[in-house]
């Protein structure tokens, strides 16, 4: 499959943005990566190996691939080198709108004009960044999900005046790395499939915060029923339960309802320092957590 970019920046070494640089760089990629922080892309990398490897997970690109992988990304501290000669910008930034706002405004100043800007927003649509950039034709959503343990998928959308060409390039792009496009054809809050996975995290932090059930049961019913190795709550760990928190808010400040505001009790967690996987503690306890026990869904324990 060809490639519709050549070079592509990263904004941002998070849990996502640190994904996506690499498995760009896996797709044959010239990677460049940009965090005010040095040093955050190599922690972020060793934090995800600790947490995959705890939970038994192979990961989509082995790690042997990842290690000579991360050393081929160009690592910068300075945004004008980062983007000087990029044709894909991905702002990877925590999920506040004004931080995502100022990101978009320099980098209409600093990127070159053929450049393309996407945001990997967890929530919102790139219409509330287009007009900072300068450029609202060439920016769009692409928002990845933890690629790494084998969600290789992206909502991709354009924001209000965004041309078919570059949304049909952001589709390409994430193709041209094993990822499926889930793409949205008019604007939406949460885009495609976040907005499901939206609505079993909102139910589920309501019945955990309002003391109906133990967060530990409910992932124990989602892992017996899906499948899978970990529930919602181990799943909020691993991107964060500030991040969680962050998007959550975006949806409740959007409609107004109380039924859309998180539980204050996920928000004093935040506060005391648990923010999941990064922190060591969230829900659960890491690099060791309890839903990767063998007798965390043995009936008779």
């Amino acid at each position: 499959m060809g490639k519709p970019f050549e070079k592509i920046t990263v904004i941002g070494t998070g849990t996502l943005g640190t994904q996506i640089a690499l498995l760009a760089a896996n797709a044959g990629y010239d990677v460049t990566i940009y965090d005010v922080r040095e040093g955050a892309f190599s922690e972020t990398f060793d934090r995800l190996r600790s947490s995959i490897e705890a939970k038994g997970i192979a990961p989509m690109i082995p790690w042997d691939q990842l290690d000579a992988i991360q050393g081929e990304i160009r690592q910068v501290t300075d945004l004008e080198e980062a983007v000087g000669n990029a044709d894909l910008v991905v702002e990877s930034v925590p999920e506040d709108l004004e931080i995502k706002q100022d990101v978009f405004k320099k980098l209409g100043k600093k990127a070159p004009p053929k450049a393309i800007f996407a945001t990997n927003s967890s929530s919102m649509p790139i219409s509330r960044m287009e007009e900072s950039s300068g450029r609202p034709e060439k920016c769009l959503n692409t928002h990845f999900y933890n690629i790494l343990e084998g969600m290789n998928m992206a909502d991709v959308m354009g924001g209000t005046r965004t041309t078919q060409d570059v949304i049909e390039q952001g589709i390409a792009w994430v193709r041209s790395m094993g990822c499926i496009p889930l793409t949205v054809k008019k604007e939406l809050l949460g885009f495609c499939f976040n907005r499901v996975w939206r609505a079993i995290k909102r139910e589920a932090l309501w019945m955990w915060g309002n003391d109906f059930v133990d967060f530990r049961d409910v992932d124990r019913a989602w892992m017996n029923f899906t499948k899978m190795k970990m529930g919602p709550f181990g799943l909020m760990d691993g991107v964060g339960l500030d991040v969680i928190h962050a998007i959550e808010m975006v949806y409740y400040d959007e409609s107004g309802d109380p039924k859309d505001k998180p539980p204050k009790a996920l928000k004093e967690k935040v506060e005391g320092g648990g923010l999941g996987v990064k922190s060591g503690r969230g829900f659960y306890t890491y690099p060791d957590p309890e839903f990767t026990r063998p007798d965390f869904l043995d009936p008779s324990a």
